[in-house]
């Protein structure tokens, strides 16, 4: 810990003027993020930092409005391609860990009692089971008396970095959803399937629609009063989602080795690891045209992963390991104005 934090402050302090606190920062995307970005928020200006107003619109809106300049930074569940951040120039990097949950209505059932496997989950989706009677579902969940119910299978309608999580996910375990739909921010879903805007809209949806099934990432489930579905992971393990669980998929993969976080972290090995965990990702100009509120934004986010971690995990959220963050500080010092100079800001 000592290592890690010399070195980050060592990054820190070589950036060395600051950005003025009355800019205000805008950003927009992911909706999964929003409860982070919320908390992060609040902390950072109660200790005199800037405002962020920050506006939940889906991870394909965000990517949108950054790369039109419209907004300081843009949120997005996925990943830019190098090849699309070379070619828009922009830089993307992620801001934590979490996990897309399976969330369900059922009368009787209660958060955590039923199981269920990807091969169910693409079929559900795929409008092939449609009641949750079917024999498949109760051949995994023989201590449960399923209603006699039709599952209202609820996704969302905008462009959804959660969605594009899922959905690969599901291309992963099912070859036949893989074929037919793919992974996509907006899959042609099939006829049935419920569709509404926002990770609050999927809640609400779930919430008020008895047999209803959404998938929202995993800090609203506490927030909103949520019952989870456990979801059989790669080696055969019904695992419930939690940091615990997020974290082993992210042991699992290249982040943690290599620094990878261009790789998908759905369908991880390990007997613990959540199998639709996702990392959620900032998007900034890499020559900034509003020089300012850039500044300002990445002052945000240094203080973010400086002294944020404790948010993170109130949030609902796993931190980033040191060596991620480490690549993050690097890629951020490449950050210029229009005449090339480096921004420089200062540790608040």
């Amino acid at each position: 810990m000592y290592r890690r934090c010399s070195a980050l402050l060592f990054v820190a302090s070589t950036l060395l003027s600051g950005a003025a606190s009355a800019v205000e920062i805008t950003g927009a995307g992911s909706s999964a993020a929003a409860p982070l970005y919320a908390k992060w928020a609040g902390s950072y200006q109660k200790q005199g930092g800037a405002t962020i107003h920050y506006q939940p619109v889906g991870s394909s809106s965000g990517i949108k409005q950054i790369k039109e300049k419209s907004i300081s930074f843009g949120a997005s569940d996925v990943a830019l391609s190098r090849e699309e951040a070379q070619k828009e120039k922009l830089i993307c990097f992620p801001s934590a860990i979490s996990g897309v949950v399976p969330v369900v209505n059922l009368p009787g059932v209660k958060a955590g009692e039923l199981q269920l496997t990807g091969e169910l989950l693409a079929g559900i989706y795929a409008r092939k089971i449609v009641s949750w009677n079917d024999p498949g579902i109760a051949a995994v969940n023989p201590d449960i008396k399923l209603p006699k119910l039709a599952i209202v299978a609820v996704a969302r309608e905008e462009g959804s970095g959660t969605t594009y999580n899922f959905t690969d996910y599901l291309s992963k375990v099912s070859a036949s959803w893989k074929e037919s739909f793919g992974t996509k921010f907006t899959p042609a879903w099939a006829n049935g399937v419920t569709l509404v805007k926002g990770s609050s809209a999927v809640s609400h949806a779930v919430k008020r629609t008895p047999g209803a099934i959404g998938y929202i990432d995993f800090s609203y489930i506490a927030q909103d009063q949520l019952h989870y579905a456990k979801v059989q992971n790669r080696e055969g393990r019904f695992v419930a989602p939690s940091a615990f669980t997020f974290a082993s998929a992210l042991s699992s993969s290249s982040w943690k080795t290599k620094a990878n976080f261009e790789e998908l972290l759905t369908d991880q090995a390990g007997t613990n690891s959540w199998p639709i965990t996702m990392g959620t990702f900032v998007i900034v100009p890499q020559v900034a045209s509003n020089a300012e509120a850039t500044t300002a934004a990445l002052k945000f986010f240094t203080w973010a992963f400086m002294r944020g971690d404790g948010i993170v995990g109130d949030a609902d959220f796993v931190r980033l390991p040191d060596r991620v963050q480490a690549r993050i500080y690097n890629e951020l010092t490449k950050v210029t104005d229009k005449a090339g100079q480096p921004l420089r800001w200062s540790m608040m």
